[in-house]
C-alpha cells in the first residue's frame, strides 16, 4: 500500500496540471490513468488531434484557393488520408509522451489502471489500494447523444470516431451546431465531403455574441457548409455503410430525411464519473451529473475534491487547468483564485472565433450601459495581404468608466488575439489603455487596437 499526500484521478489537462503543481509544491503525488497514454480526452481524442486535422486541411485550402494568386503555380496537392491520420497520431504521441516526461521530471507516480474511491483517503487501482490525504477527481467528460441515436463509432460517430474514419465520407450529417461539430465539419468539407449541420435551435453556437454568430454562419455557408436550423432529430437509422437521419422542423412540424455516409453526433458532453463509487461515498451530484464543490473545489466529503469537466462551468481544457492549479495550491495552504469572468473560448475553424467576458445580449439583459468599439479585418493591412480580411473585432466597454467588459473576435488568429484582452481585463484595464498601447505594424493585433480606438474618438483606418 503506497501512501501519498495527493492522488489525482485522471490525467487530462486538469488532472496532469494539478498533479504537476502538487509536486512542485512539495506534495508526494500520484496520478491514476487507465489509458495507455497520458493526457486524457484533450491530448488523445479531442483538442490536439482535431487541431492537427484542422491545420492540415487549412493548408490544403490555402493551396487550392490562394497559391496561384500568390504566384505559387503547380498541381494542387492530393489527399493521402492514411498519411494525414498518421500525422495526427504522431502529434498525439509527441504530446502524450511530453506529459509522461513531465511526470518523471516531477517524480509523480503514474498508477496505471482505472481508479475507484472505496472510502475517503483511499484509492484502489486494480488489486492495489493506495492512501492519500487528498484525492482530486479530474475524470473529465464523455460525448452525450440523443435518445434513440446509437453511436457505433463507424457510421454514427462521436468526435472520437470522427478523428479516425476509415475513409473520407461523400456525405456527412453533423447533429449539433456547436464548437465540436463545426470544427470537424469544417475538416471534412475541406476534404471534399458534403456537410450538412442540423441544429435544434435557430442559431449556431447559441452562447456566442449574436452578431458574431450570424457572421460566423455566413462565412461557413460561403465555404460550403449547409445548415438546417430549428430542427429536431427524430432518429438515425444506420446500416454497415450508410445512415438515414430523420428530423422535424419546429416551425411547421414537417418531417424530412437526409442520407449520409457518416453521421457526427456533436450534441454536447457530460461529466464522466462512472466507476468511482461516488454515490456510495455520499458525494453530492447535481441533476446534470456534475460533482458539487465549494469555491475551493472541495466536495461535501472531507478530503475529496473535483475539478474540470466533472464539475459545473464551461467544459474547456484551460478552465480545467486553472482549477487544477488552484486546487493544488489550496491543498498546499495557499490562497489561489480563478477569475471565471476572464476565461476565453475559441472555435478553431477558419476564420477562428474567440470571446471573453460578456456579450451584448448579456449586458442588455443586465441593464448595463455600455459602448461598442468595432473594427473590420478588411481595414487591416496584414489580413488583406494574407487573404484573411473576413471578420471583425468587437470590444465592449462600460459607458461611464470605459472598463473592458468583453471582447469578441472573428478573424485570423482570433484565438491568440483574444489574450491581449484577457490580460487587460485581469488588470481592470479600460479600452483607452489598449488604444494607447503601441502595437507592431503590420500585425493582426492592430485590429484590436483599432476596436479599442472605436470605443473613443474612432479608429484610424476605418
Amino acid at each position: 500500500m503506497a501512501q501519498y499526500d495527493v492522488i489525482v484521478i485522471g490525467s487530462g489537462p486538469g488532472g496532469y496540471v494539478s498533479a504537476i503543481r502538487c509536486a512542485q509544491l512539495g506534495l508526494k503525488t500520484a496520478c491514476v490513468e487507465g489509458r495507455a497514454t497520458l493526457g486524457g480526452t484533450c491530448l488523445n481524442i479531442g483538442c490536439i488531434p482535431s487541431k492537427a486535422l484542422l491545420h492540415a486541411t487549412e493548408m490544403l485550402h490555402e493551396a487550392e484557393a490562394n497559391f496561384a494568386e500568390m504566384g505559387l503555380k503547380g498541381k494542387s496537392p492530393s489527399v493521402d488520408w492514411k498519411q494525414m491520420l498518421a500525422y495526427k497520431d504522431k502529434t498525439i504521441s509527441q504530446n502524450t509522451g511530453g506529459i509522461e516526461f513531465l511526470f518523471k521530471k516531477n517524480k509523480i507516480d503514474w498508477l496505471k489502471g482505472w481508479g475507484k474511491i472505496p472510502e475517503a483517503g483511499k484509492v484502489t487501482v486494480g488489486d492495489e489500494t493506495h492512501t492519500a490525504k487528498h484525492i482530486i477527481v479530474a475524470t473529465g467528460s464523455e460525448p452525450s447523444s440523443l435518445p434513440g441515436v446509437e453511436i457505433d463509432e463507424k457510421v454514427v460517430v462521436s468526435s472520437t470516431g470522427a478523428l479516425e474514419l476509415g475513409k473520407i465520407p461523400k456525405k456527412m450529417v453533423v447533429i449539433g451546431g456547436g464548437v465540436i461539430g463545426l470544427e470537424l465539419g469544417s475538416v471534412y468539407k475541406r476534404l471534399g465531403s458534403e456537410v450538412t449541420v442540423i441544429e435544434f435551435l435557430d442559431t449556431i453556437t447559441p452562447t456566442m455574441d449574436a452578431e458574431v454568430s450570424r457572421q460566423f454562419q455566413k462565412l461557413l455557408a460561403k465555404q460550403g457548409l449547409e445548415f438546417i436550423l430549428g430542427a429536431a432529430v427524430q432518429s438515425v437509422d444506420a446500416t454497415k455503410t450508410k445512415a438515414k437521419v430523420t428530423y422535424k422542423l419546429r416551425k411547421d412540424d414537417s418531417e424530412h430525411t437526409l442520407d449520409a455516409d457518416t453521421v457526427l453526433v456533436s450534441t454536447g458532453r457530460r461529466p464522466y464519473t462512472d466507476g468511482l463509487g461516488l454515490a456510495d461515498l455520499g458525494v453530492e451530484i447535481s441533476e446534470r451529473g456534475q460533482i458539487k464543490t465549494d469555491d475551493h473545489y472541495r466536495t461535501n466529503v472531507a478530503g475529496i475534491y473535483a475539478i474540470g469537466d466533472a464539475i459545473a462551468g464551461p467544459m474547456l481544457a484551460h478552465k480545467a487547468e486553472d482549477e487544477g492549479m488552484a486546487c493544488a495550491e489550496g491543498i498546499a495552504g495557499q490562497h489561489p483564485h480563478v477569475n471565471y469572468g476572464v476565461i476565453p473560448s475559441v472555435v478553431y475553424t477558419h476564420p477562428e472565433v474567440s470571446s471573453v467576458g460578456q456579450t451584448e445580449e448579456e449586458l442588455k439583459k443586465a441593464g448595463r450601459k455600455y459602448k461598442t468599439g468595432k473594427f473590420s479585418f478588411m481595414g487591416n493591412a496584414r489580413a488583406k495581404a494574407n487573404f484573411s480580411g473576413d471578420g471583425f473585432v468587437k470590444l465592449l466597454a462600460d459607458a461611464e468608466t470605459d472598463r473592458i467588459l468583453g471582447a469578441h473576435i472573428i478573424g485570423p488568429m482570433a484565438g491568440d488575439l483574444i489574450h491581449e484582452i484577457c490580460v487587460a481585463m485581469e488588470f481592470g484595464a479600460a479600452a483607452e489603455d489598449i488604444a494607447r498601447t503601441c502595437h507592431a505594424h503590420p500585425t493582426y493585433s492592430e485590429a484590436v487596437r483599432e476596436a479599442a480606438l472605436a470605443c473613443g474618438d474612432g479608429p484610424i483606418h476605418s
